[in-house]
């Protein structure tokens, strides 16, 4: 399989790049990916900044918003699956920033090679503590898989890549690849390695991780977008600029590995019963 994660960067003055320019630029990087990847990876609420709380409630959308319809294009003309990061979703009953568990989502869209809505996210896990997203934004419920034509893939957001119970869920559900999309700060860019190769290692699963580059509300991203495979060896990782990670993967190695290693076996805690969506 052909990944292609693209790092892109971000920034929030308006003078610089609106929205809607983004969302066009964004479009062109996708369509790029034509003949060269299977799967293309953009980094979490690439629209606004993942730190540019201000903006959440100004740019939420409804789930099949500008960025939506654009995706999907885009996804349609290159004839990719298309994790499309995440948007700030607007649910219908909204009238102002979220609150706890309010109306605003950190919401991942996935597309099919036809353009179609093929899953969504929305993320479970808000960082902020007692502030940013963590009070503005409702929190997600359901962990998502999207079966792809290699692999199943686990769907995930940023700050879930420090719970792993989630991906344990995940695997549960029959992930062999964990998708993150992220908007990950540089102060803490050895976190983000080391966690996404621990999440690749116990789970014994793929790991593509895309991150956002530039600043968002000040904040420097880290960049560094990677890929691990299941014996948490990198495969692959960006710098810290605007750039296109691509590789090739074989997703075969997930079950090699787990029959050569079969770690998971020996789980005698937190043990779910196999499901699907």
């Amino acid at each position: 399989m052909r990944a292609s994660l693209i790092q892109i960067a971000v920034n929030d003055d308006k003078m610089v790049e609106s929205v809607n320019s983004r969302r066009e630029r964004v479009s062109s990087l996708v369509r790029a990916e034509a003949g060269v990847a299977d799967l293309v990876v953009l980094p979490e609420l690439w629209t606004t900044g993942a730190f540019a709380y201000e903006l959440f409630s100004e740019e939420a959308e409804p789930l099949q918003g500008p960025t939506f319809e654009a995706m999907a294009k885009a996804a349609r003309d290159a004839g990719v699956w298309l994790h499309a990061g995440s948007i700030p979703e607007r649910t219908a009953s909204d009238s102002g920033f979220a609150t706890g568990e309010g109306s605003l989502y950190n919401t991942s869209l996935v597309f099919s090679p036809d353009g179609e809505l093929a899953a969504s996210y929305r993320k479970i896990h808000r960082f902020g503590f007692d502030k940013g997203e963590a009070v503005l934004m409702g929190a997600g419920e359901e962990l998502v898989t999207v079966r792809l034509p290699e692999t199943v893939a686990g769907v995930t957001t940023c700050y879930d890549l420090r719970f792993p119970e989630l991906y344990r869920g995940l695997v549960d559900r029959g992930a062999q690849t964990l998708i993150v999309s992220a908007g990950w700060p540089e102060r803490r860019r050895s976190h983000w390695t080391l966690l996404a190769r621990a999440r690749a290692v116990e789970n014994q699963a793929f790991v593509l991780a895309c991150g956002s580059a530039g600043t968002h509300a000040g904040v420097v991203q880290a960049g560094h977008s990677v890929v691990v495979d299941p014996w948490g060896e990198v495969l692959a990782e960006a710098g810290a600029g605007e750039e296109v990670l691509r590789v090739e993967f074989d997703p075969a190695k997930v079950g090699v590995t787990r029959e050569k290693f079969p770690a998971l076996k020996d789980r005698r805690l937190g043990l779910a019963a196999p499901t699907g969506r």
